[in-house]
């Protein structure tokens, strides 16, 4: 088990960021008055971190994976917003139900897996799992790339995740939403 994760809705200590509702995003950003590399948590404007060779390495190596997998109904979105009622993340990877053609007008507003990928965002990443489970996100996967280890979360209940679980170094995680989803850890951390 996981140690207990809390799983807040406020700002995390330090961060850069300014308070604004999904729509006054949504309408600033169109008119360009928003930094691109942001999202929304809570409420609030982050300034996302930017993305290290280890982490873009790993973000590709998983996207390739999940492409060869077969996930009837679902669509695999990467560095994409999900729209919930206070927060707008981009989770590093999500599967989706529906196709591309379901999205014209709106973001989805939940996924069967979220995967964020960590290396040193930890505490940034953990801070999402209340939006995440608020909007009946069903798992989410945090790899913590620097530990070759993953934090599972699932079943969310009342905005909590109920179950959590870690893996590694080594083995594989089953995900408990997708059935073919199986990851090898040992494979994914292989340089």
């Amino acid at each position: 088990m996981v140690e207990a994760v809390e799983q807040r809705a406020t700002p995390v200590r330090g961060a850069s960021l300014w308070p604004m509702s999904v729509e006054a995003y949504h309408i600033l950003g169109e008119a360009g008055a928003i930094p691109k590399n942001t999202e929304l948590l809570y409420g609030f404007v982050y300034t996302k971190m930017p993305k290290s060779p280890f982490h873009t390495a790993l973000l590709y190596r998983i996207l390739l994976w999940l492409q060869k997998l077969e996930l009837p109904g679902l669509w695999i979105r990467s560095e994409q917003p999900l729209t919930f009622i206070d927060s707008e993340p981009e989770p590093d990877i999500s599967l989706v139900k529906g196709a591309i053609s379901d999205f014209w007008t709106g973001h989805p507003q939940s996924a069967e897996l979220v995967i964020e990928i960590c290396i040193t965002s930890h505490e940034y990443d953990r801070s999402k799992l209340r939006a995440y489970a608020t909007a009946n996100v069903k798992e989410c996967w945090l790899i913590l790339a620097p530990e070759k280890k993953i934090e599972v979360y699932s079943d969310p209940v009342d905005g909590a995740y109920t179950k959590s679980s870690v893996h590694g170094p080594g083995g594989a995680v089953q995900s408990r939403s997708v059935p073919n989803v199986s990851l090898d850890l040992n494979g994914l951390f292989q340089k």
